[in-house]
C-alpha cells in the first residue's frame, strides 16, 4: 500500500513541480525588467528548489560523447552487448580516423566494469568509465529498473546475479580473448563468487579482478550500513521494506524494494550535509553563481535517481553477505544455469591477479572490508595480489572525482597493464598494504 501512495503523492506533485519551474524561468528571464529586483530573485530561485525538490528523477544517461586519447579526438557510441531481463551488458565502442591512435586502442586491455545494483543507476560510474577509456576498452553492467520487468521474466535472486557476471566474462573473453574485471562497492562480493566458480571448474578466468570498496567481509569495521543489516532480522526486511509494484509499470506485482525507500534511507544518512548543499543551491541561484548551481544539479541529478531492486536478490544480499557471512565462511552454494549446486571456493583462484582498494574515510564500507579478498584467495601468489588505501577518500572518493583521476586510476591501469597479455615482463603496482 505504501507504494501506492508513494505513486499517487508523486503524480499530485507533478503539476506543482511543473508550476515551479515555469514559474522560475518567468521570473528570472534575463530580458525581463524585474529580473534584477532582489526581492524576484529570491522568488525565482524559490521555485527552482521547489522544482528540484518536486520533480521526478529518471535514469541518467552516460552522455559520453568523445574521449582525449594522446591528443586525438576519439568518438564513443554505447552498444548493448547482452540483454538480459535484468541487465544490458553495455560497451563503449570508440571510434577514431587517426591510423595510430586506431592502432593503439585496438591493443588496449577489454575491461569489465562491474556497477553496483544497490539503489543508483549505472550511470553513477560515469566518471569511472570516462577515465577508463583513455586506456581500456569498456565494458559495464547497466542494471534494469525492477519495476519495468515484467512478472514473465521471472524472479532475479543474487545466484542469478552471479550467473550473469560469468556469462558477461565469458562474452568479453570470446570477443577480445582476455577480459580483466572491476567491481565496484556491492558487487565485489558476487564478483568473487562468479570468478571463484569458475575458477572450480577449470574455466578461463579474467586476467585481473580489482575489487574497490566492497563488503567482502562486513564483520570488519562494521559501518552504520553494515550495522542496520546485522542488527536487525531479515523477516523485519522482508516485511518492512518489501512491497508490490502498483499497476501502472510494467513489472506490476513483482516484489521490490522501492527506490524511494532507499532514497529515503540514502538521505537519512546525512541530513545536515544535504540540507546545507540545498541551501547553498539557493544562495548560489540568488548570486547568478551558474557554475556551482550546475555542479550541484548535475551532481543530484545522479543522486535523486534511483532504481527498484528484485526483492529476492535483496533479501539474499542481505542474509549472504550482512547476516550469515558466507563468503567468508566458506559456507555459501550457488545454484548455476544449469540447476547444479556449487560451492563459491576462493582458495581456488590462482591464475587471476587481485587489486584491493579501499578509502581511507569509507563510511559505506569500512577498513578492511575489501581487503580480506586477499586472505581468501589464497590460491593466487603473493606477487600477484595488491592492495592499495586511498588516503583522505571516503566511499564515492575512490571512483569519482579528482581522487580517482589522479590517485586511483593510475594504480588501476598500472595494475591492469602489468597483469595484461603481453611478451613484457610484468610490474608490479605500487602497494600501501599496512
Amino acid at each position: 500500500m505504501l507504494y501506492q501512495l508513494y505513486e499517487a503523492q508523486r503524480s499530485l506533485m507533478e503539476p506543482f513541480a511543473d508550476f515551479a519551474l515555469a514559474s522560475s524561468k518567468m521570473l528570472g528571464n534575463p530580458v525581463s525588467p524585474l529580473a534584477q529586483n532582489p526581492l524576484v530573485q529570491r522568488l525565482s530561485a524559490s521555485y527552482d528548489l521547489m522544482y528540484r525538490l518536486g520533480k521526478d528523477y529518471l535514469k541518467p544517461q552516460f552522455g559520453i560523447a568523445s574521449i582525449d586519447i594522446n591528443g586525438s579526438q576519439v568518438a564513443v557510441r554505447e552498444m548493448v552487448e547482452v540483454d538480459r531481463p535484468f541487465c544490458e551488458l553495455r560497451y563503449f565502442k570508440t571510434f577514431c580516423d587517426n591510423a595510430a591512435t586506431l592502432e593503439t586502442l585496438e591493443k588496449l586491455p577489454a575491461v569489465l566494469v562491474v556497477a553496483p545494483l544497490s539503489g543508483h543507476y549505472a550511470t553513477l560510474l560515469r566518471d569511472t568509465v570516462k577515465t577508463m577509456l583513455q586506456g581500456h576498452k569498456v565494458y559495464i553492467t547497466d542494471w534494469k529498473n525492477a519495476r519495468l520487468v515484467p512478472l514473465s521474466e521471472g524472479e532475479f535472486h543474487l545466484d542469478d546475479y552471479v550467473n550473469y557476471i560469468q556469462n558477461f566474462i565469458r562474452h568479453i573473453q570470446k570477443t577480445h580473448g582476455h577480459c580483466h574485471v572491476m567491481s565496484v562497492c556491492q558487487p565485489t562480493v558476487p564478483v568473487l563468487a562468479a570468478v571463484s566458480l569458475m575458477a572450480s571448474r577449470g574455466e578461463h578466468l579474467p586476467l585481473t579482478m580489482t575489487m574497490m570498496g566492497g563488503p567482502i567481509d562486513a564483520t570488519k569495521s562494521p559501518t552504520a550500513v553494515n550495522n542496520l543489516a546485522m542488527n536487525k532480522s531479515f523477516s523485519w526486511f522482508e516485511n518492512n521494506v518489501i512491497y508490490r509494484v502498483p499497476a501502472n509499470f510494467p513489472g506490476a506485482g513483482r516484489r521490490v524494494y522501492p527506490g524511494f525507500l532507499q532514497h529515503t534511507g540514502f538521505v537519512a544518512m546525512n541530513p545536515d550535509r544535504h540540507l546545507k548543499s540545498h541551501y547553498d543551491y539557493f544562495k548560489d541561484l540568488i548570486k547568478g553563481d551558474n557554475s556551482h548551481a550546475d555542479s550541484h544539479r548535475q551532481f543530484y541529478d545522479e543522486y535523486n535517481a534511483v532504481l527498484d531492486m528484485d526483492a529476492d536478490y535483496y533479501l539474499e544480499t542481505i542474509a549472504t553477505v550482512f547476516q550469515d557471512f558466507k563468503l567468508v565462511k566458506g559456507t555459501w552454494d550457488v545454484l548455476s544455469e544449469s540447476g547444479e549446486i556449487e560451492r563459491v571456493r576462493p582458495q581456488d583462484i590462482s591464475q587471476c591477479a587481485l587489486l584491493t582498494v579501499e578509502g581511507e574515510l569509507d563510511d559505506i564500507s569500512g577498513s578492511g572490508q575489501t581487503k580480506a579478498a586477499l586472505k581468501l584467495c589464497s590460491g593466487v601468489s603473493n606477487a600477484d595480489k595488491s592492495h592499495y588505501e586511498v588516503k583522505g577518500a571516503g566511499h564515492y572518493g575512490i571512483f569519482s572525482g579528482r581522487r580517482w583521476r589522479e590517485m586511483v586510476y593510475p594504480q588501476v591501469s598500472d595494475f591492469i597493464l602489468s597483469h595484461h597479455v603481453s611478451t613484457k615482463p610484468k610490474r608490479r603496482v605500487t602497494s600501501t598494504a599496512k
